[in-house]
């Protein structure tokens, strides 16, 4: 990976999967304060001045070959999600994808079209063999989002994660 730069991956329906730069700071904040965000998402940034550097730990991720961070987007426009690959093992050959879109693009089918680009980018170009898609039950939006993505449900991993709120 850290010998590629990271690829600007095309959806049907005219967005981009792009890596995130500085000028997204903004969005990455306004993303760490939405309410459903918080919710189902480690992602902690508090304000506009902690984003630049979760930018840059992103890119570091890429460069130390443990992640993928796309912004979702239109093409030369801003970003409204992210999507990834986290905890990538090159060696073992798997990955768990993680997402978020903010609240104007939910419900749109984006999120969907995002896991299969990813997914199809990491088994084929990367040479992935499995990828895990985690999520919360309680979620249903996330669960329609896996299973239409063609991800089948296997199981609950209880207490796999600690949020902020316990």
């Amino acid at each position: 990976m850290d010998r590629n730069r990271q690829p600007v991956l095309g959806l049907p329906n005219g967005l981009e999967l792009r890596p995130w730069c500085r000028d997204d700071a903004d969005v990455l904040a306004a993303a760490g304060q939405d309410p459903a965000i918080r919710r189902w998402n480690l992602l902690v940034v508090d304000s506009v001045q902690d984003a630049p550097n979760r930018i840059e730990r992103m890119h570091g991720r890429w460069q130390a070959e443990t992640g993928a961070i796309w912004a979702v987007a239109r093409p030369g426009g801003e970003a409204t999600g992210l999507i990834a690959l986290n905890d990538v093992d090159l060696e073992g050959g798997s990955a768990e994808i993680i997402y978020w879109l903010l609240p104007a693009a939910r419900g749109g089918g984006v999120a969907v079209e995002a896991v299969g680009r990813v997914s199809q980018w990491a088994l084929e170009d990367l040479g992935l063999h499995r990828l895990r898609l985690c999520h919360s039950v309680a979620n249903p939006a996330s669960c329609r989002v896996a299973h239409k993505a063609g991800y089948p449900f296997e199981g609950v991993m209880r207490g796999a994660l600690l949020h902020a709120d316990g």
